[in-house]
């Protein structure tokens, strides 16, 4: 017997009030096992069996796979536990609290996105859920904001196989099925000192990486001319030299030089690709100076992600909604749910919203996004 949930905005309140903030720096970076436990006590309470399950390699982090209903395919519905870390001093109300002002909730996650589990829950409750005929799936997961370590994890080790899933990130309820992947990479250059006066008693790793460099602006302009996709702004994959640091005084050779650098491949270009290429670049500089050049990752690199536009979930999405699919700049955690099942990004909320101090959620979002989720769950898992 289904257990009685909180109300809608209670429900809302109480996840917000939960923190859950992600980050790279050991001491901003928070657990998510107490909001698990919140959700898989709601899940629970309405019937789903519930696995909470630890995360290895984060710092006790956990997903969360609820589920009811037998059989094969599915629908399964997935979100991110977190949030990035809050600008102190820029909010205007506190980050932990829901704040309902001229039609907007206020609060960390409300957009981005723990808010989403409160309409599922909420758009669930009076489901019956003994009915469904194929099974329904929820999943939460950690670290979306760092490593994607929640996602990354589960897509290795889930035994589940749903017909289709729905990521709700806030994309103003606007189906997104395509966006680039993200991979940065720091490279470091390992010269040997010496006076300026003499530069044969030394190797100087400004003028390596500046080789190097040149190599790498041959390998930007093969990936514009080589990869396209028309459905893309910018249809090619990009790359940036966002950071360079090398050397200590001017009358010394540098021993030192390191740049940080980003690729954003498109869909169907694999990890395995970039790095070949990003080798195979780099390749004259290892040769001509061994053992000086190294290549690190940065963060855990995400491959690009798209959900074939002539799937039945996209037809389906787009006609319920009136509007076709997107494709996006901005990273998610679908390319590891597509690995399991063709799959979506679609919630409420705007992702002009997400990161920013005073972060809120329109609630002219909240009946349609109510209506969507029982529409696509009757869809999908009562036929």
């Amino acid at each position: 017997m289904k257990m009685k949930l909180p109300p809608f905005i209670e429900l809302y309140r109480a996840l917000i009030a939960t923190p859950s903030i992600s980050a790279t720096d050991a001491a901003l970076d928070q657990s998510n096992e107490t909001l698990i436990h919140l959700l898989a006590g709601w899940f629970g309470d309405l019937g789903f069996n519930v696995e909470v399950q630890p995360v290895p390699g984060t710092r006790n982090k956990f997903n969360m796979l609820a589920s009811t209903g037998h059989g094969a395919g599915g629908l399964l519905l997935a979100g991110h536990t977190d949030t990035v870390p809050f600008d102190d001093g820029r909010w205007t109300r506190d980050p932990f609290t829901l704040t309902e002002h001229e039609n907007k909730l206020y609060g960390l996650g409300t957009a981005d996105m723990k808010g989403f589990f409160a309409f599922i829950l909420d758009s669930l409750r009076d489901v019956d859920l003994t009915k469904l005929t194929k099974p329904l799936y929820i999943l939460a997961t950690a670290d979306e904001e760092t490593t994607m370590a929640g996602a990354s994890y589960f897509s290795k080790n889930a035994k589940i196989r749903p017909d289709c899933a729905i990521i709700g990130e806030p994309t103003s309820l606007k189906p997104v099925r395509a966006h680039k992947g993200h991979l940065s990479n720091a490279i470091r250059i390992t010269g040997q000192s010496g006076h300026s006066s003499d530069p044969s008693r030394g190797v100087n790793a400004i003028e390596l990486m500046h080789e190097s460099i040149t190599h790498l602006m041959t390998l930007r302009n093969t990936l514009k001319t080589r990869y396209n996709h028309s459905g893309f702004v910018i249809p090619y994959p990009t790359m940036n030299f966002g950071y360079i640091n090398g050397g200590d005084a001017p009358n010394r050779i540098c021993a030192c030089c390191e740049m940080h650098m980003d690729i954003r491949p498109l869909p169907g270009l694999t990890l395995a690709d970039i790095n070949g290429l990003l080798n195979e670049a780099l390749e004259p500089v290892s040769q001509r100076w061994p053992g000086r050049l190294a290549i690190e990752e940065l963060h855990p690199p995400i491959p690009g992600y798209e959900c074939p536009p002539d799937h039945p979930l996209v037809q389906v999405v787009e006609k319920l909604l009136g509007v076709e699919t997107e494709i996006v700049n901005y990273c998610t955690e679908a390319p590891f749910i597509q690995e399991l099942c063709p799959t979506l990004v679609l919630g409420p909320g705007s992702i002009d919203q997400a990161h920013q101090p005073d972060e809120y959620i329109d609630t002219a979002f909240i009946k349609p996004t109510r209506e969507l989720i029982s529409q696509v769950v009757h869809h999908f898992c009562y036929h």
